[in-house]
C-alpha cells in the first residue's frame, strides 16, 4: 500500500468518526436522493478531501444528461460519481448506468455510492469496453482507528487520485488474487515442479501432470477460482507472462550465441 502522510490519516480518522453518526441518521430517516447527493458532497469535501468550490461539481454534461457529480483536479476530469439514496441497494443496474457514464465520456475511474458503500471501478476501452470493481467501503463498517481503514479510504481521496495510489491498487490487485494465483498453481511450470518435489520427497515414485493437476483442481483448490469468468482471464494472463518470459529468453540465446561466434578470419581462407 502505498504511504499515505501522516497528516491525511488525521483527517480520514477523524472525519469519519464524526460523519458516521450522521450516515446512520440519514440511513435510518431513509433521506432521498437529493438529500443524499448533499451528505456525498460533504463527504468528499472533509473525508476525500476535496474543494467544495473548485473541484466537486455537479453540472458535468454527458450526452444530453448530467451525471450526480464529477471531480476535476486542475481543470481535468478525474473521477465520475453516480449518486443513489441512502437506502438504495447498489445493485447491477445501477453500475451499468455508472459505467455507461463513464465509457461515454471517455474516463477511466467511476464511483457509484449510496453515501455509505462506495465502489469504485476501473474502465478499460477495449471492444467491447470492460469494468472492474477495484475498490468497495462501507463508511459505516470501516473502523476509523484502524491503519488499514485510513488506508482504503485514502485511495480515493484528492491525495491518492492526485498520486495515483488509486492506479497503483488497481495494479497491485490486478495480479495479486485468487484467481491469479490459482492460475499460476496450475501453470506448466509449477505443475512440473511440483511433481520433481513429490517426486523427490517419495523417492522414486511416478506421478504425471494430469494426477497432480486434477488432484489441484477438485481437492485444493476452490471450483469458482477455476471455472469463473475472471479465473479464465488469470489463466490468460499467467500464459501470456509466461510466453514473453521465453521469447525473452530465446532472444537472449541468440544474442549470446551471436556474440560468441569467433570473426571469420579472411587469411585462413585466401591461404
Amino acid at each position: 500500500m502505498a504511504r499515505i502522510p501522516a497528516k491525511v490519516k488525521t483527517r480520514i480518522a477523524s472525519e469519519l468518526k464524526r460523519f458516521q453518526p450522521i450516515l446512520s441518521s440519514a440511513k435510518a430517516r431513509d433521506v432521498n436522493e437529493s438529500d443524499t447527493v448533499t451528505i456525498v458532497v460533504d463527504l468528499l469535501q472533509y473525508i476525500f478531501g476535496y474543494d467544495k468550490y473548485s473541484e466537486i461539481t455537479s453540472e458535468h454534461s454527458i450526452r444530453n444528461t448530467f451525471c450526480d457529480l464529477a471531480i476535476k483536479i486542475n481543470g481535468s476530469l478525474a473521477l465520475l460519481i453516480e449518486v443513489k439514496s441512502i437506502g438504495t441497494e447498489l445493485k447491477d443496474n445501477h453500475i451499468k448506468q455508472a459505467v455507461d457514464y463513464g465509457a461515454n465520456q471517455g474516463i477511466d475511474w467511476v464511483v457509484l455510492t449510496n453515501g455509505v458503500t462506495w465502489k469504485v471501478f476501473k474502465l478499460s476501452f477495449s471492444k467491447p469496453i470492460e469494468f472492474e470493481e477495484i475498490l468497495t467501503l462501507d463508511l459505516l463498517s470501516l473502523n476509523p482507528k484502524s491503519e488499514e481503514t485510513t488506508e482504503f479510504v485514502a485511495l480515493l481521496s484528492k491525495e491518492g487520485v492526485e498520486r495515483s495510489h488509486l492506479a497503483e491498487h488497481h495494479a497491485h490487485t490486478r495480479i495479486l488474487n485468487r484467481y491469479v494465483l490459482a492460475a499460476v498453481l496450475m501453470s506448466e511450470p509449477i505443475v512440473d515442479y511440483t511433481r520433481r518435489e513429490l517426486r523427490r520427497i517419495s523417492g522414486d515414485g511416478k506421478f504425471s501432470e494430469e494426477e497432480v493437476r486434477n488432484l489441484l483442481i477438485n481437492e485444493v483448490l476452490k471450483r469458482d477460482v477455476i471455472d469463473d469468468a475472471r479465473a479464465k482471464d488469470a489463466t490468460k494472463l499467467v500464459l501470456k507472462a509466461q510466453r514473453q518470459k521465453s521469447l525473452r529468453v530465446v532472444g537472449k540465446s541468440e544474442s549470446s550465441i551471436h556474440e560468441d561466434a569467433s570473426p571469420i578470419d579472411d587469411r585462413s581462407e585466401s591461404g
